[in-house]
């Protein structure tokens, strides 16, 4: 009968009162039994415990009087021992008490979560004001740069195509935040995929990256590729950084297909890692340091999430290889 009940348009506490229809029943099953109540009390906590968990403290107070009742009247209607009857100032005390320690604690989890979700929409707020304010003064920037590089020469013209590739870069990040923000609201970031030959995409995407070790790149010529192109840079961008940063050279680009994927490998040659951290540090500020704060791996898998694939770290002798792998889209198919 309670199912058949539209709680959704009723009070928010509305439904404690199937407690006291609850606490009836358990008065009508202790009667029934000649006033046997060692199946009551069990089930007078389970009550309790409910109501805690979902309705205020107030109301676990107003059904002292209906439990007591609920315990209390059968025992005495069938003239039991002072003993037991007795007992129920005992029992529903301490009933009470547990059901008041099991409300508080559940007020403690919901403020909680509260105070999550508040965060969460401050922290989503901010990344949506850093990403959008920051074209602004980037577009003047990169105005200003185009402008001075039509009267540079040199070694001031290098430092200029520098500057400017540094800040589409950043157009770029800025775009990523707005993706990863879309990623947490709706679950889903949409890609522009296109054919691109391999090694033109891998060598595009180090153009972004200060190199001053050595770079290995071991891509085949005729190897086509189906990824959007700017998220395959960002992926890139992130795990040579990392690797050139963290690890020592060689560092070694691998792109080739295996079978049914197409398999990007950018492997160091430096310590490695545990093998118990492998399997964190594509989680959210799971690897932060001096120089980063631990998205950086975050993105690379939700960028290959989006692509159909998959992020992996795997050991070498010596070193370390971040695995990427993007299933190869049947004719027609790409996005």
């Amino acid at each position: 009968m309670a199912l058949l009940v539209p709680w959704d348009r009723m009070r928010r506490n509305a439904p404690a009162l199937l407690g006291l229809f609850g606490f009836a029943v358990l008065g009508l099953a202790t009667w029934s039994f000649g006033g046997i109540a060692g199946g009551t009390g069990p089930f007078l906590v389970l009550l309790y415990a409910w109501a805690a968990l979902h309705f205020p403290r107030w109301i676990l107070l107003a059904y002292a009087a209906p439990a007591t009742a609920a315990y209390l009247v059968p025992l005495i209607v069938t003239h039991q021992p002072p003993m037991v009857v007795g007992s129920a100032f005992i029992f529903m005390p301490v009933a009470v008490a547990v059901a008041l320690l099991v409300e508080a604690q559940a007020r403690h989890l919901r403020d909680d979560r509260e105070r999550l979700a508040r965060i969460e929409q401050w922290r989503s707020a901010m990344v949506n004001t850093l990403a959008h304010d920051v074209r602004s003064p980037l577009s003047t920037v990169r105005m200003t740069l185009e402008e001075l590089k039509e009267s540079a020469t040199g070694h001031e013209e290098r430092m200029v195509d520098a500057a400017l590739r540094q800040t589409a870069r950043v157009f770029r990040l800025a775009d990523g935040l707005l993706d990863m923000q879309r990623i947490d609201s709706t679950g889903h970031l949409k890609l522009d995929r296109r054919e691109v030959r391999a090694r033109t995409l891998v060598q595009d995407a180090l153009v972004y990256v200060r190199i001053d070790q050595e770079l290995i790149i071991d891509v085949a010529d005729d190897l086509v590729v189906c990824v959007d192109k700017q998220r395959f840079e960002q992926i890139l961008v992130n795990l040579v950084g990392n690797a050139l940063r963290y690890g020592k050279p060689p560092v070694v680009i691998r792109f080739a297909r295996e079978g049914g994927f197409d398999r990007l490998e950018v492997r160091d040659h430096g310590p490695g890692i545990p093998d118990e951290l492998r399997s964190t540090l594509f989680g959210q500020f799971a690897v932060g340091g001096p120089e980063g704060v631990g998205l950086g791996l975050w993105i690379v898998r939700q960028l290959a999430v989006a692509h159909g694939g998959e992020a992996a770290a795997e050991a070498r002798e010596p070193g370390l290889a971040m695995v990427i792998t993007f299933p190869v889209p049947a004719p027609g198919r790409a996005e």
